[in-house]
C-alpha cells in the first residue's frame, strides 16, 4: 500500500503562537553608582582594603572632554591644511603670471 500524501491547506483563522524570547531588563541607578564610587574612594583614602576592588579607568566626563579635544585638533588641522593650499595656489599663480 502506498501512503496518501495530504496537501497542506493554509488556515486563515488559526494564528501562529508567539515565539518566546529571553529579555532581561536592565536598570541603571545613577545615584547608587555615584554613592558606590564615593564609598570606594573614601575607603581607598582611609586605607581600608576589601580585596581587589574594581577601579574604573575612565573618569566621569572624560569622554566628553575627549570629543572636545578631538574636535579642536581637527579644526586646527583643517586650518593648517587651508593655509598650505592657499600658499601653494599663490605660488603657482606667481609662477604662471611672472615667469
Amino acid at each position: 500500500m502506498q501512503k496518501k500524501q495530504s496537501m497542506a491547506i493554509p488556515s486563515f483563522f488559526r494564528t501562529p503562537k508567539p515565539k518566546p524570547f529571553n529579555y532581561i531588563p536592565r536598570y541603571y541607578d545613577e545615584q547608587k553608582e555615584n554613592l558606590e564610587e564615593r564609598i570606594r574612594s573614601i575607603e581607598m583614602e582611609m586605607g581600608v582594603k576589601e580585596g581587589d576592588a574594581y577601579r574604573p579607568t575612565i573618569r566621569k566626563g572624560q569622554m566628553s572632554n575627549y570629543f572636545r579635544r578631538k574636535q579642536k585638533r581637527m579644526q586646527k588641522n583643517s586650518n593648517i591644511r587651508l593655509v598650505v593650499i592657499i600658499l601653494i595656489l599663490l605660488l603657482i599663480s606667481y609662477f604662471l603670471f611672472f615667469f
